[in-house]
């Protein structure tokens, strides 16, 4: 029993750091001012919208935006009809 105990706690402590040396990764990366919407969309094919709130003004889209309130920043001068989504598909 106490063999197994000690093994659980080995996965445990293996597996838990592996997935959190992961999420480091994410928060790391870096927030990239695109040229325009023709670029911002090969990554973001639905645009950025600075926050889950915000509602698209411009028209149907057929994409849900990927929310980042940094990202939106950096690109706000691409979103022409001022809803919070810059480049909306």
């Amino acid at each position: 029993m106490k063999k197994l105990s000690v093994i659980l706690l080995s996965f445990g402590l293996v597996f838990g750091f592996s997935f959190s040396a992961g999420d480091n990764a994410k928060a790391s990366t870096k927030i990239i001012s695109y040229k325009n919407c023709t670029a911002l969309n090969k990554v973001y094919k639905g645009g950025v919208a600075k926050s889950s709130k915000v509602k698209n003004k411009g028209g149907k889209t057929h994409y849900k935006p990927y929310v980042s309130s940094a990202l939106y920043s950096k690109n706000s001068h691409s979103d022409r009809d001022k809803d919070g989504i810059a480049c909306e598909r």
